[in-house]
């Protein structure tokens, strides 16, 4: 079975920089694993309620329109049993079929599971995308600092 974007997605889409759509509505198609857009454009005030509850660390988030009038960013979270799931092993597959769908479509896209262009990444499988949020870890605790990994979100590279 094919997994499809609802119209929930689709609504999360609107407002969203049309070659971060495209990615999206073709790694859908490309993933083992179903997920939603849980969120596209935000507005100002959904960035501050988050950056308040810790869920962002800023409002400069690329989550909100930036200069061309898009938002350059989605999460995409797991759709599992009819349930959305924020769990890693379920992030991967959409994380891997994000990077297949990022070459294909030729858009650079970062991925906030390890804050790096999937590009970056050697393959598109989902232990490549393992390896890859362990090494984002090792690196920020190396110099002394905290990881913020958030494994659904993806954004247009600048």
């Amino acid at each position: 079975m094919t997994n499809i974007l609802g119209a929930g997605s689709l609504k999360e889409l609107q407002g969203v920089h049309p070659d971060l759509v495209r990615v999206v509505k073709r790694a859908i198609g490309l993933s083992t694993q179903d997920f939603s857009v849980h969120d596209g454009l935000r507005t100002l005030e959904e960035q501050k309620r988050l950056v308040a509850a810790g869920a962002s660390q800023t409002l400069n988030s690329m989550h909100r329109a930036q200069a061309d009038g898009f938002g350059h960013a989605v999460d995409l979270v797991p759709y599992i049993n009819g349930k959305l799931r924020w769990e890693w092993p379920a992030i991967y597959p959409i994380a891997a079929a994000m990077w297949q769908a990022a070459k294909d479509e030729g858009v650079a896209i970062r991925w906030g599971g390890a804050w790096i262009d999937l590009a970056d990444i050697k393959s598109g499988t989902p232990g490549a995308m393992v390896s890859a949020v362990e090494a984002y870890g090792a690196a920020r605790r190396k110099i002394g600092k905290r990881a913020f990994t958030d494994g659904p979100h993806f954004e247009l590279a600048r």
